[in-house]
């Protein structure tokens, strides 16, 4: 059988979130090398306070986590601490950052949280596909549409044998 709990030292705890936070204003600015950084600060702040993230995804403007936080701590604590912490280790390694976001404040107030009870399968899943979801929706509305008021290809053609002649 699978490990169904975690457990601490006279403590068995079986606690899932799926948290979402987004940067300031959303900025579509967690993109590339900064991505990585933001995942591996996020996963060295976990570690820490012995949160264990069972998934998680960043998006060009969120980030979706799968955690389980120990009962030790509340859901505002570790998401104070980790929003915090990782504000000021993204500004402390891309200098750059500090002038587009000033007075350090790179993440938006609040977040999103839900209790994942046993349906974590499915939660896990729409946090993989939510990057496809994304992309497709994306490429829907990438069509470009026929100016309405403008001529048909048809007429355009006429008026420039017109033209001609």
């Amino acid at each position: 059988m699978a490990e169904k709990y975690d457990s601490l030292a006279h403590t068995k705890y079986y606690t899932r979130y799926h948290i979402i936070f987004t940067p300031k204003y959303r900025r579509k600015v967690i993109y590339n090398q900064l991505r990585k950084d933001i995942s591996e600060y996020i996963r060295r702040l976990c570690r820490y306070k012995g949160v264990k993230i069972v998934e998680g995804h960043m998006m060009p403007d969120h980030v979706h986590l799968l955690v389980s936080i120990p009962p030790k701590y509340s859901v505002s604590e570790i998401m104070g601490y980790l929003k915090g912490k990782s504000a000021m280790m993204i500004f402390e390694y891309h200098a750059n950052l500090k002038y587009k976001f000033g007075n350090r404040h790179f993440w938006a107030e609040g977040y999103y949280v839900s209790t994942v009870g046993l349906n974590e399968s499915t939660v896990r899943k729409y946090i993989q596909d939510q990057e496809k979801d994304d992309i497709a929706k994306d490429k829907l509305s990438v069509k470009e549409y026929e100016d309405p008021f403008g001529e048909d290809k048809e007429v355009r053609k006429e008026n420039k044998n017109k033209k001609k002649e």
